[in-house]
């Protein structure tokens, strides 16, 4: 970020109106224009679009989301927020997402959806995992976190993720991502009335929009029909957002270099297992994950890295480890997804990266490795 963000946070700031307005409505037109979507709604988090989601699809207590354990806590904490149970299943190794052919097995009578990632930006299987879930009628919605500005080939045509081409993906603006309000999130569907149900639970259930009961000539009292959040997104994060969205394409095309300079880098380091990119799909690179040689202990690296002026983060959370799903989830079998959180390490990518600094990251993994 630069003055062209703190322009457009005090433009907001100076027109007297920072809450949910005319800024959060042009960022959700930009956005839906973006990614090529008939609707897009703007809330405060990726976590409570997740939720809100599966709220428009039908998820209720009682039934079963299939989804990935291998993903931050807020892809499972979505589920239970609406009383459903999630079902863990096992990621494909190289790309770090969802398997498709485990689907199947893990349908029950109680299954009403798929929640699927397009983990650290890699798009997932979007066309297998579509066939499984039509065929049982089950709803797919896309935990697309990480994935703004990613691309998938569908059809013979390259389109961006969130179209969307399940039922609904769900982005994040989290400063971790790779383009941000501070915190806020997305909704993309093609379906008008789950895109009209996530804008009315977003704001208390309220009847009738802060905007327009604050710019009607006559009185209008609101009513609260259905129990609804504080789901909403500011103007003052919507106008830094838009300034995001312009940057985004120049920011995806250099993350895409640098993983590309990544790969020439590290393919002779011996031991180094490097992310797969599939021939459908286009990464944002949001992140970029190693799996570590097996004769590494993954946080004896990291430190040796740290030692050295590396900062690295581990692999990816596994949620079926953690207290709150040991005993409240059900999985299936999920080495792959043990192995990628205990084996992998994320090394330091963003946009302003230098070959200087990228060969220093190559050499301080080398040596962390081999010491």
């Amino acid at each position: 970020m630069d003055d062209r963000e703190v322009a457009a946070a005090k433009r907001v700031i100076l027109s007297g109106w920072i809450t949910q307005g005319s800024e959060v409505a042009s960022f959700e037109r930009e956005f839906a224009a973006f990614v090529g979507s008939a609707h897009a709604c703007a809330v405060s988090s990726c976590t409570t679009a997740l939720h809100l989601a599966m709220l428009a699809v039908g998820v209720q207590s009682g039934d079963e989301v299939i989804t990935v354990s291998h993903s931050y806590i807020a892809t499972a904490n979505a589920i239970r927020y609406c009383g459903a149970t999630p079902v863990f299943i096992d990621i494909e190794p190289n790309t770090f997402n969802i398997d498709p052919t485990l689907i199947e097995r893990a349908v029950t009578n109680r299954t009403r959806a798929v929640l699927c990632v397009h983990q650290m930006g890699m798009p997932c299987d979007l066309l297998a995992i579509l066939s499984v879930a039509r065929a049982r009628s089950l709803r797919v919605v896309e935990d697309a976190a990480c994935a703004s500005g990613s691309e998938v080939l569908w059809q013979g045509d390259w389109e961006r993720v969130g179209r969307p081409h399940g039922d609904i993906a769900c982005f994040s603006f989290h400063p971790r991502k790779v383009m941000s309000t501070g915190d806020g999130g997305m909704i993309t569907t093609a379906n008008a009335n789950w895109d009209a149900q996530c804008r009315l639970l977003r704001q208390h259930g309220m009847s009738v929009a802060d905007t327009v009961r604050h710019g009607a000539s006559q009185v209008i009292f609101e009513s609260y029909p259905v129990l609804g959040y504080n789901y909403r997104m500011t103007d003052i994060q919507a106008a830094v957002g838009r300034e995001q969205l312009k940057r985004l394409p120049e920011v995806v095309q250099i993350r895409r270099a640098l993983a590309e300079r990544y790969r020439a880098l590290l393919s002779d380091v011996q031991g180094i297992g490097l992310p797969r990119e599939p021939e459908w799909a286009r990464s944002n690179w949001q992140s970029f994950c190693v799996r570590l040689p097996h004769h590494c202990d993954q946080r004896a690296v990291m430190q040796k890295m740290l030692d050295q002026g590396v900062a690295t983060r581990r692999g990816i959370m596994c949620s079926h480890r953690e207290p709150i799903y040991r005993e409240r989830s059900a999985h299936h079998p999920l080495p792959h997804s043990e192995a990628a959180q205990d084996q992998c390490a994320i090394l330091p990518l963003y946009p302003q990266m230098t070959p200087e600094e990228q060969e220093q990251v190559v050499k301080a993994l080398e040596r962390a490795c081999t010491a």
